[in-house]
């Protein structure tokens, strides 16, 4: 078997969440259990910082992550999705697994995997799980994929948990209220193991403070914190702030990072690891921004930004996908801007004359066009050059043009 015949393979099993959406979700961990079993439970030969919330947790991991390596930590990170290539979601020390690893693990496991109806997700996370075991990583930072308390990441018992935030995403699987989803999110509050949590929110407060208080987990809210970051985006400042805190954790556990550490690390999370697609620049004649952001809290950052930096006429192209509550995000979206709505070539994408005619009933105008690609081609050849471009409204409308 190839490794591109290995990766159709991975993608062709059950739903992939990120691909099909709600029908790949599993409300089970039964089989990361048993996969993890049969590995040898790789996830206790190393240490591990495990990270959820609605907005920020793949930053956030990220820049835990560039300290960590700047402290000398060979230090593995697991995220979800990738954007461009499969292998971004496994890396140590800022270096994607080798196509070989994928494909000898994949080889070895396959027909256990095929046995047992493991899905993309779980598997996924097995290959992660024993190849930082193989590697001998010092800690790890493992990001959940959705929710918490039923993701399959949440088989680790790390030195710290740390939920980002909660806002509203993904209502049909986690809940319909900040307070339901803030309760799945909680579910990695692990026995008497300190909890993080970025954004103290009142309506949820007691949520997190009561199942702490029932796991004997020492609990802890964000601090301020002021170090310039490589990534632009104004909503990464908070991000910033519960990165350091939870860092601020680790050292009272014994782990060693000095103040050079901290800026450094700060400074340099993309070279360190290659993160992709926050306030990514594209092109500065004329200027043209790409996010990931696809919910109502980060697009309200977005579009507040946007506004700062605009000199003439916004261009936005714009796809996103089916399942989205799509009218909250639409009707913070610019009305003096030019659209050019697009859907990406994945299942759950929205057809892009549903967004355009959605949009339409928020005061929002453009044409239609039959890939992200096209719409981009079409917003760079109306666009001044004192214009601003903003490609955006899903992970996978950006993924296309990266």
């Amino acid at each position: 078997m190839t490794y591109q015949a290995c990766l159709d393979w991975l993608f062709g099993q059950l739903p992939m969440y990120q691909r099909s959406g709600e029908m790949a979700y599993k409300a089970d961990i039964g089989n990361i259990v048993l996969a993890s079993q049969r590995l040898g439970n790789p996830h206790h030969r190393f240490k591990s910082v495990h990270i959820a919330g609605t907005n920020g947790k793949g930053s956030t991991s990220h820049m835990i992550a560039s300290v960590l390596q700047q402290a000398g930590y060979k230090t593995g990170l697991y995220t979800s999705p990738h954007l461009v290539d499969f292998r971004e979601r496994i890396r140590i020390n800022g270096e994607k697994i080798k196509e070989d690893d994928v494909l000898q693990f994949v080889t070895k496991n396959k027909a256990w995997f095929m046995d047992t109806g493991m899905s993309f997700f779980e598997m996924t996370v097995a290959l992660a799980l024993d190849y930082f075991a193989h590697q001998h990583v010092d800690i790890a930072v493992i990001e959940t994929g959705l929710g918490g308390r039923l993701d399959s990441t949440n088989i680790i018992n790390p030195e710290i948990s740390v939920i980002t935030n909660i806002g509203f995403d993904h209502t049909a699987l986690l809940g319909n209220t900040l307070q339901q989803i803030a309760a799945e999110k909680a579910g990695i509050i692990k026995n008497n193991t300190p909890v993080l949590i970025g954004r103290k929110q009142l309506e949820v407060a007691t949520i997190f403070e009561s199942i702490a208080s029932s796991k004997h987990a020492p609990l802890y809210y964000a601090k301020a914190a002021d170090f310039e970051c490589d990534l632009k985006g104004d909503y990464q400042q908070e991000n910033i702030c519960t990165a350091y805190s939870a860092l601020q954790i680790l050292e009272q556990k014994g782990w060693k990072i000095s103040k050079d550490n901290y800026r450094n690390g700060f400074l340099n999370v993309q070279k360190n690891t290659s993160l992709l697609g926050r306030w990514t620049t594209l092109s500065n004649t004329p200027l043209t921004i790409c996010d990931t952001g696809h919910n109502a809290d980060s697009m309200a950052y977005i579009v507040k930004q946007l506004r700062q930096i605009a000199n003439d006429t916004i261009h936005i192209v714009l796809g996103m996908v089916k399942e989205k509550s799509i009218d909250t995000i639409l009707a913070l979206l610019p009305k003096e801007a030019t659209y050019y709505f697009c859907q990406a070539s994945i299942p759950r994408a929205l057809e892009a004359t549903v967004l355009q005619q959605q949009a339409q009933t928020h005061g929002l105008s453009g044409s239609t066009y039959t890939s992200v690609k096209k719409a981009l081609s079409a917003a760079q050849n109306k666009a001044l050059k004192t214009d601003l471009i903003f490609v955006g409204g899903s992970t996978f409308t950006v993924a296309e043009i990266l």
